[in-house]
């Protein structure tokens, strides 16, 4: 299924139809070569100082032990359709510089730079990608042994787009279908001082 995106201004296709999808193909796997190419393109992220902080632990349904502990972290009400994704993941941040042992308050801002640019990656080679803050992530610290100084982020379901008809619950097909929406440039930026629209 595509939404693209009704912009006001240009911006490149891969931007336009990029949209969080929760029906997700159960039986197509994700190749090696294309998983290898998301994660290249986390790795070359922008970073403060060049920090690297993201780390993600990942797993298949080509590992089903692995898939399974993983989807155990996803709340309850995400798993429904994660379940189908190929490709789960728990990203994470290392809160303090390398360089000098200081906190790093850019830290989770590019975690999520490298997923958006993961992301961006994945719409480019015919996959989508799903981030979702409903996972628990006191689990995933005790499931995985996250150690002190690293924060989960967001857990991430990948794999190639599926039609509606993969979705067997109603409303779950209504949320797939709802219009893609965005408040306006006027809302959200802003010029001289606070909530003066710079528009």
């Amino acid at each position: 299924m595509e939404k693209p995106a009704q912009t006001d201004y240009p911006i490149h296709d891969l931007l336009r139809q990029r949209y969080s999808t929760i029906a997700f193909d159960g039986y197509r796997p994700v190749e090696a070569d294309k998983v290898g190419s998301l994660l290249e393109a986390a790795r070359w992220s922008a970073s403060c100082f060049n920090e690297q902080p993201w780390r993600f632990i990942m797993a298949t349904k080509q590992n089903p032990t692995a898939y399974q502990k993983l989807l155990g972290c996803i709340v309850e009400a995400n798993q429904t359709w994660a379940k189908n994704a190929d490709i789960l993941m728990i990203s994470v941040g290392k809160q303090r510089f390398t360089r000098n042992d200081n906190p790093n308050p850019y830290g989770m801002y590019d975690v999520g730079q490298a997923l958006g640019t993961l992301t961006i990656q994945a719409e480019a080679i015919g996959l989508r990608v799903h981030q979702m803050g409903g996972f628990d992530k006191e689990k995933a610290r005790e499931v995985y042994g996250i150690p002190i100084g690293f924060e989960p982020a967001a857990a991430v379901a990948i794999g190639y787009p599926a039609d509606l008809t993969s979705l067997e619950d109603e409303g779950l097909k209504e949320r797939e279908m709802s219009p893609r929406v965005r408040k306006p440039l006027s809302e959200i930026v802003f010029s001289e001082t606070w909530e003066q629209s710079y528009f």
